[in-house]
Order: C-alpha cells, then sequence, then structure tokens
C-alpha cells in the first residue's frame, strides 16, 4: 500500500468483540498496510438498546465495560455491528469531520453519516459511498496461507494428491446441520478417498456438534483423512493453503469468502434452512462460476479470485488521500 497514506495513519477498529464482525475490519486495515487499535465496546443504557436509532449523546454512549472512546481521535475509524455505530458517529463529530468512519454492514440509517459503508451484494442498500462486495471481508492473504502452509506441510506430507480441504461449520439462526446430511457428506468424502485418491484435511467448527463429528471421524477412519481434534494451532489456514480444491458448509459467509480468496475451485455444501439473503449470496457466487455445489464429485474449473477485502481498500485508499487533502493530515485531540 502506498507509503503517503499508510506511513504515518492512525486506526481504530471498533467492534462488540464478535470474532466475524471484528476480522473483517482488521482484515481492511491490513490490506491498507495498517495495525490498528482494536476497541471493544459495550454500550450505556439506552444506547445499547436503542442503537443506532438514538444519535443524541453519543460521546456517552460507550460503557466503561469496554474500551474507552475519546480523544485524541484516529485518522481512520472502522467498525462493524451495531454496537459501533455510535462510536463513529462521535468519532466524526468530535473530531470536526476529519476522522473518516468505515461502517461494515448495513447500518439501518442513512450511509451518509459515514464516510464509507461497506455492505454484501446480497444486502439491498445502495448509495454514493456504499461499496458493495460479493462476500465478507477478512484477514486471508497468500502471504498468510503460504506461511501456514509451510509449518503444517511436514504433519500432512504423507497426504495423497489432490488435496481437499473440508470447512465444516454447523448449525446457526437459519441452517441446520443434521446427521442425515452430515452422514451423506461423510460418505462423499470417503468416496472421494477411495476412488479419487485424495488427501482430506478436515476442520469442524464448535457448530459442528459432537455427534455430527463423530459421524465424519468414523467414516473417515483408516482412510487419508486428517479431522483436526481441536488441540493445538488450528490448522485451517493451512488447509486452505495445501489444497487443491476446498469443499465448505453454506452456513458461513465468512469462510464461504476465505475460501474463494485462494482462488482454488470451491463446493458448497448446501444444508437444511437458508434465507434470501444467504440464497442470494450463494446463488451469485454460483452465478459467478466461482463455486458449485458439493456432489462429490472433483472437477476442474478456473475462476476469478474473490479479492473484495483489496477492492475496498483500494477505494478506500482514494477516498482517505482526498480526505484528508480537504480536512489535513490529523484530527484535533
Amino acid at each position: 500500500m502506498h507509503s503517503t497514506l499508510s506511513g504515518s495513519l492512525s486506526c481504530w477498529v471498533v467492534s462488540d468483540g464478535k470474532a466475524g464482525m471484528e476480522n473483517q475490519c482488521i482484515g481492511l486495515a491490513e490490506a491498507l498496510g495498517l495495525a490498528p487499535v482494536v476497541k471493544r465496546v459495550r454500550l450505556r443504557s439506552p444506547w445499547r438498546q436503542l442503537s443506532p436509532f438514538l444519535r443524541l449523546g453519543n460521546r456517552f454512549a460507550a460503557g466503561p465495560e469496554g474500551d474507552p472512546i475519546r480523544a485524541p481521535w484516529p485518522d481512520l475509524m472502522i467498525g462493524s455491528g451495531r454496537q459501533a455505530i455510535a462510536p463513529l458517529l462521535a468519532a466524526s463529530k468530535l473530531s470536526r469531520g476529519r476522522t473518516f468512519t468505515v461502517y461494515i454492514q448495513d447500518p439501518q440509517i442513512d450511509p451518509r453519516h459515514f464516510g464509507l459503508v461497506v455492505v454484501p451484494r446480497h444486502d439491498r442498500l445502495r448509495g454514493p459511498n456504499v461499496m458493495a462486495t460479493r462476500g465478507a471481508l477478512h484477514r486471508v492473504t497468500p502471504a498468510l496461507l503460504a506461511a501456514a502452509a509451510e509449518r503444517h506441510a511436514p504433519r500432512l506430507a504423507h497426504l495423497p494428491h489432490p488435496r481437499v480441504a473440508v470447512l465444516i461449520g454447523g448449525t446457526n439462526g437459519v441452517y441446520a446441520l443434521t446427521p442425515t446430511i452430515m452422514g451423506d457428506v461423510a460418505e462423499k468424502l470417503s468416496e472421494l478417498a477411495r476412488t479419487n485418491g485424495a488427501g482430506l484435511m478436515v476442520t469442524p467448527s464448535r457448530r459442528t456438534g459432537a455427534d455430527n463429528e463423530a459421524i465424519l471421524r468414523a467414516r473417515l477412519n483408516g482412510l487419508p483423512a486428517e479431522v483436526w481434534d481441536g488441540t493445538g494451532e488450528n490448522p485451517y489456514f493451512a488447509y486452505l493453503g495445501l489444497a487443491d480444491a476446498v469443499v465448505v458448509t453454506c452456513d458461513s459467509v465468512s469462510m464461504t469468502s476465505e475460501a474463494c480468496s485462494t482462488g482454488k475451485p470451491v463446493y458448497v455444501i448446501e444444508l437444511e434452512g437458508g434465507s434470501p439473503k444467504f440464497r442470494r449470496f450463494h446463488e451469485g457466487l454460483y452465478g459467478d462460476g466461482i463455486t458449485r455445489p458439493f456432489t462429490g464429485a472433483l472437477e476442474h474449473w478456473t475462476h476469478p479470485t474473490l479479492d473484495d477485502t483489496r477492492q475496498v481498500a483500494e477505494e478506500l485508499r482514494h477516498r482517505l488521500l482526498a480526505h484528508r487533502a480537504k480536512h489535513g493530515a490529523r484530527p484535533p485531540e
């Protein structure tokens, strides 16, 4: 990233601490070449209940249980999640507009309250300072994957090619990973190992559930497969770096987006349930030729790499340079 921007730029990431939101913000900051200060906030009442619609007194919204939000204000403030909105609005006002604010997600209020709003295209929000992405922003880069792959490669050297990274999520508020689905997926994976000679690198999540994980382990027992047992460093990034193809459950926009950023073929395991937003997200990636439904077959195709984080960082860099030219380099104390 250009030194004219990142050399002296101060940046805060503001969230309620949820990893899915926080990592999007950190990923964007890192794509700008910045090392952000992470601020995890807990709003006081009544802002906690009424944000973002209560916009009076936002300077008092951040409560003592969270990190302080006060001057000196940063040059750039990136937030996601409802609790981040009041701190962003406060920083913009109290710095007299010098702090450039970025909000990731639909803020449910006019996007003109922020310098830039970033939403996935399956959300309907649009506007002159709204940037729509195909997937979620994240921290995955080729360098991160290469480093993780190098650390884990000796342990996984016995696995044959093609190597398939299998990212298993689980039941959430929208989807259900049932034992029936898990059994069907585990059978398809075991067939890949038996008939295609594939090596499997499988990482379940906390949401997968003990019963589903037991089904998976039983079906893959004795095959060239590693199923992460939850101890030590999570090999998730190593699996993505070492894989020839990726299979991912449909329940996580972040996990699917990270898989698609590798440029490798990505197969999506459809679960029970869904929502219009998730459906639009997956149909968009299918339509772009980036992902395909997982049928148990391994095909070879190339697709455009999903590089939303870099594209948003480039747009943000241009807007920041123009903003700094207009407001001066440093926000007031």
